[in-house]
């Protein structure tokens, strides 16, 4: 993703600007998924997976990062609805996996989608 960073000049075509952008414990760049080119990137590069290498599954890694906005660095969860359902919640975020997972099974029924997600944020993995 970093490829991406100063794509047009700036650091906020893809991602977040300034601090909000910078992933400081893995020194990488934070999408902004409140973006429509964001979305429809990130979409269709799943469908280009399937269609050019013929994937049959995606597994979203580290998903606690985008879910938070503290991306979960020195939070702990302990089952409390209040440590998931609260202002720290990357809602955009939330809604680009809903939006990921429903349009790959709904286009290829075959696949497969598994979020590792450290938070254990409930409903996470509800249909």
């Amino acid at each position: 993703t970093d490829g991406l960073n100063l794509f047009d000049g700036t650091d906020h075509c893809y991602f977040h600007s300034g601090p909000q952008g910078e992933h400081t414990l893995w020194g990488s760049k934070i999408f902004d998924y409140s973006k429509w080119e964001v979305i429809r990137f990130l979409l269709s590069n799943l469908r280009w997976y399937i269609d050019e290498y013929r994937f049959d599954g995606f597994r979203f890694d580290g998903i606690t990062s985008m879910l938070y906005r503290h991306h979960g660095i020195g939070t702990g969860f302990s089952g409390d609805y209040k440590e998931y359902f609260n202002d720290s919640v990357d809602v955009d975020a939330l809604v680009y996996l809903m939006l990921a997972n429903s349009m790959l099974h709904k286009e290829y029924p075959f696949v497969i989608t598994i979020a590792e997600d450290v938070s254990g944020m409930p409903a996470l993995c509800l249909q």
